[in-house]
């Protein structure tokens, strides 16, 4: 059995089939004619089979070596091209790099991300999933991505969440809408307290986004009955939920950075108080999966950007 052949003797063989000679055979491998003769020595004595016929002018092929040569080029040109392919990875000339992350995420903070990346790797896609955070995690998982940014949704023991942003809870309605106060909580210019929500009508995203499963766990939501867990009108985006308050159905209760894209422009936002509850985001990673190239500088220039941009109110970076 030909257990021992490698591309080097694929290649031998073929530049003596090319050349007609050892001597200038050897020369366009640069080898010694003597290791160019073993190496087809090896090659014919693995193969069981003489490829090549010896005179003193010429070598030639044989029938099995004419049948032979063929099949070790298309070889050659598949190995040549796989490792050209890897090279090409690794030197930034193709290939496609996926993020998975919050719409409000793809909104506010990626553009400048993904603007930079393309003047200094042009050749290389983007692929921007936007989901909740269940969807996210899920995409990391199947490795349909290469990284997620969003919210710790279920702690999934395959995945790594490093801190990378955090942003306040607040109110959204519509600008002129009047809060019930209690006496002792004048309305302030800053804030509103989360009792003033207590009569509201509240509209919520759906269970299988991070905003939602924190709010359902917040010790504030539970104390004034806020109605989280059961909600009237449960929305699975944040556009149509937009949508709903500005019709004046309802107010919603949404982190600083889902507040501020531009399905909310019209609409007003209030952080709120007493107490002050925050939304943490991760760059989420499969464990145990290393990242190529264009991946790991496309992670490396988020957290560059992420450190200098401005960011909206309410949100602070945590690198």
């Amino acid at each position: 059995m030909a257990n021992n052949l490698s591309i080097r003797h694929l290649r031998a063989f073929v530049a003596v089939a090319h050349q007609g000679s050892f001597t200038q055979a050897a020369k366009h491998l640069h080898l010694t004619q003597s290791s160019l003769t073993a190496t087809i020595k090896q090659l014919e004595q693995q193969t069981g089979l003489m490829l090549l016929d010896r005179t003193t002018r010429r070598v030639l092929l044989n029938p099995e070596g004419a049948r032979f040569l063929p099949v070790a080029e298309r070889l050659l040109s598949d190995f040549d091209t796989a490792l050209s392919d890897l090279q090409a990875v690794a030197e930034y000339q193709h290939g496609q790099v996926g993020i998975a992350a919050s719409p409000s995420t793809i909104a506010r903070l990626l553009p400048p991300v993904v603007q930079a990346y393309r003047h200094h790797h042009a050749n290389i896609g983007i692929l921007l999933r936007d989901d909740s955070a269940a969807g996210i995690e899920q995409h990391v998982l199947a490795n349909d991505v290469d990284f997620g940014v969003g919210g710790n949704h279920s702690d999934q023991p395959d995945l790594s969440y490093t801190p990378i942003l955090r942003d306040r809870f607040g109110v959204v309605f519509c600008k002129g809408h009047r809060f019930e106060m209690p006496e002792s909580e004048p309305l302030a210019d800053a804030s509103i307290p989360w009792q003033a929500l207590e009569h509201e009508e509240l509209l919520m995203l759906s269970t299988d986004t991070g905003i939602r499963a924190q709010l359902s766990q917040t010790p504030a939501g539970h104390a004034i009955r806020l109605g989280l867990d059961h909600p009237s009108i449960e929305v699975s985006n944040p556009a149509g939920l937009a949508a709903l308050v500005e019709a004046g159905i309802g107010l919603s209760v949404l982190p600083a950075l889902a507040a501020g894209t531009r399905s909310f422009e019209h609409l007003a936002f209030r952080p709120l108080s007493n107490p002050a509850i925050y939304r943490d985001l991760f760059i989420i990673r499969r464990r145990g999966r290393s990242l190529s190239p264009a991946a790991h500088a496309m992670l490396q220039l988020l957290r560059q950007t992420f450190a200098a941009m401005p960011l909206p109110a309410h949100v602070e970076c945590l690198l």
